[in-house]
């Protein structure tokens, strides 16, 4: 039987990190020998190639990377691999796996995975969590399930998984479902099915010109009419609860849909959907008749990302809300 040949692409991240020997705080090493060798030797039954990009950590990765990243395992598809592993900082990670979710369409896992602790940590979960995502990506069962998130041994889907703690090993959670499964040894289960998004994103140049607004008591719309002076593209919106805003943002939406800038709304929740139901001034009906569209389910971070992909596509403006 042929081995199982992965890709590995190192992006940076904590992962790739060391403390340094100044401050004793954590910093990208480049030096990722240790790393390499170490899944080499306990893998032999996989074939693992690594391609090394610019190591940086995850609040420096831009959408540009992402199409980057996208750009590069398409173009390695001539080298026939079985499945592409990308090493990647976890503040980030699940922005990445989303837009290659959106933008790649190929039949191989994609899998991303990090780590909470850096290399000079007691418990260094790097390894365990590169050696799962690789047998994650070496498995026929991950074949057509979309970009895959691996870390602690669970398996998420990129369209489903968000970082919930700052410093906890199972930060990775799939919050309405649970993970798609679990690494037991070097055993990959599955319990359900992924929800791969399934979208049609053609574009040469990323336009990223997309920001988030954050909705609180009182919130008012300084932020949103700043944007649309500035010339944003796109606009998300993180409502509060089934998505809703104070009547005091009411007038900087208007004056961005006045403008031709697309408003997509969400919830600042963690669960559940944006959904008309309201019909006060800023409730989620009536900010729906004045033509922002709601983002389902979607995180703000994944709304940002899904719309830069549709302005970036030149698709008609007034087709957007069938994406969400």
């Amino acid at each position: 039987m042929n081995k199982k040949k992965i890709l590995v692409i190192l992006t940076g991240g904590t992962i790739s990190m060391k403390n340094d020997a100044v401050n004793h705080k954590a910093v990208v090493d480049q030096d990722t020998t240790d790393l390499t060798t170490a899944l080499q030797d306990a893998l032999g039954a996989i074939e693992i190639d690594f391609i090394e990009q610019p190591l940086k950590p995850s609040p420096y990765i831009t959408p540009n990377d992402m199409f980057n990243f996208a750009k590069l395992i398409e173009f390695q598809q001539s080298k026939h691999y079985d499945g592409y592993v990308l090493t990647h900082g976890t503040d980030t990670i699940e922005e990445t796996a989303y837009f290659l979710d959106l933008y790649l369409a190929i039949h191989e896992p994609v899998v991303l995975t990090g780590s909470m602790r850096n290399r000079s940590e007691l418990g260094y979960d790097g390894i365990l969590n590169l050696a799962s995502a690789i047998l994650v990506a070496a498995s026929e069962q991950s074949k057509d399930r979309g970009v895959l998130v691996v870390l602690n041994d669970e398996i998420n889907s990129a369209s489903e998984v968000t970082k919930t703690h700052t410093v906890a090993l199972d930060t990775f959670k799939s919050m309405e479902f649970g993970p798609l499964g679990i690494v037991d040894q070097q055993d990959v289960l599955y319990y359900r099915e992924s929800t791969k998004s399934k979208q049609d994103f053609s574009f040469s140049k990323l336009n990223d010109s997309v920001e988030i607004v954050k909705i609180s008591a009182g919130t008012t719309s300084n932020i949103i009419n700043f944007l649309v002076s500035e010339g944003v593209s796109g606009i998300i919106v993180e409502a509060l609860g089934r998505g809703n805003v104070p009547p005091t943002v009411v007038p900087g939406i208007k004056n961005a849909i006045k403008n031709n800038i697309p408003v997509i709304l969400t919830s600042r929740c963690f669960k559940g959907r944006v959904l008309d139901t309201y019909g006060y001034e800023g409730g989620g009906y009536h900010l729906k008749q004045l033509g922002v569209i709601l983002g389902g389910n979607l995180s703000s971070q994944k709304a940002r990302i899904k719309l830069m992909m549709l302005l970036s596509s030149k698709k008609d403006k007034k087709d957007y809300v069938y994406y969400f």
